[in-house]
C-alpha cells in the first residue's frame, strides 16, 4: 500500500466499495428470497426474522470471501514473463502450429541444451 497517494482515489483491488456492494447484493438479494420462501404462500405473515437473519449470514459470508479473495491477490514477479523458461518461447518464424513433422533441412533442436 505504499504506492497510494493521499487524496487520490484507491484502485478497485484496494478499494472498499467493490467488496461491500458485492456482500450488500447478496445479502438483499437473500433478504427477499428467504421472506418470500420462508412465509409459505400470500395467505400467511412474513418471516422477517429469517429474512434478517439469512440477510445478515449471506452479507458476512459474502463479505469475508470477497475480503480473502482480495488479500490472496498477488502480483507475478518479473523473471516470469521473459521467456525464460523451456516453454514459454513463442513459434519460430517458418514453422506452422501443429504440424506433424519439421519442415525439410530444418533440425529438431533441444531448448537450453547449454
Amino acid at each position: 500500500m505504499a504506492d497510494q497517494k493521499p487524496g487520490e482515489p484507491r484502485k478497485m483491488r484496494t478499494s472498499v466499495k467493490g467488496p461491500l456492494m458485492f456482500s450488500a447484493f447478496w445479502g438483499v438479494l437473500v433478504f427477499f428470497a428467504v421472506l418470500i420462501f420462508a412465509s409459505g404462500g400470500s395467505a400467511r405473515t412474513p418471516r422477517f426474522d429469517l429474512a434478517f437473519t439469512g440477510g445478515g449470514i449471506a452479507f458476512i459470508v459474502s463479505l469475508v470471501l470477497a475480503a480473502m479473495l482480495s488479500m490472496s491477490y498477488k502480483e507475478n514477479a518479473e523473471h516470469l514473463g521473459k521467456g525464460s523458461g523451456v516453454n514459454l518461447s513463442s513459434r519460430k518464424p517458418g514453422q506452422s502450429h501443429g504440424s506433424a513433422a519439421p519442415h525439410a533441412g530444418s533440425e529438431t533442436e533441444t531448448p537450453d541444451a547449454n
